[in-house]
């Protein structure tokens, strides 16, 4: 079986009567966490973007807390996780300016931590590579922007 394409979906979709379409997207979100997560975010959340950040926030400082600091493995694999989640929410989020705030918030997490990140070359360009995907998410912004984040990144 071959998958449609987006377009070919978004053409189907405009098609079906509401309550068809409810059905859908129901069965959707019962599939995987992440297609229910995604359709909370839509539906209860994407009209109050900061709130959402700070609920992000606050999660990405609980996972902060509950890492475990006796290994260095291990807590850069609790790193990894936090990324990755961080990630999720930027991608459901598409708005550049959360994408920044998110990996701000990140980065200054990771060096309050009490971790020696410079001391693993892994975690260390984990933290590399996000202040360059910071950086260069900025760049395509408008200056007025730019120069409103410009400090944090500069403190990182």
């Amino acid at each position: 079986m071959e998958t449609a394409s987006i377009s070919v979906v978004k053409k189907e979709l405009k098609n079906l009567p509401p309550e068809e379409l409810q059905l859908l997207v129901g069965r959707l979100a019962k599939f995987k966490k992440e297609n229910k997560e995604l359709l909370s975010y839509l539906l209860f959340e994407a009209d109050n973007e900061q709130t959402f950040i700070q609920s992000v926030k606050e999660e990405i400082d609980e996972q902060f807390s509950n890492m475990n600091r006796s290994s260095f493995y291990l807590a850069k694999k609790t790193l990894r996780k936090v990324l990755k989640t961080t990630n999720k929410y930027i991608r459901f989020s598409g708005i550049k300016e959360t994408e920044i705030q998110l990996l701000i918030y990140f980065c200054q997490k990771l060096k309050k931590s009490q971790l020696n990140y410079k001391s693993s070359q892994v975690v260390f360009n984990m933290y590399i590579n996000q202040i360059k995907r910071i950086r260069k998410v900025l760049s395509g912004l408008h200056e007025d922007i730019q120069f409103d984040y410009e400090e944090e990144v500069e403190a990182l």
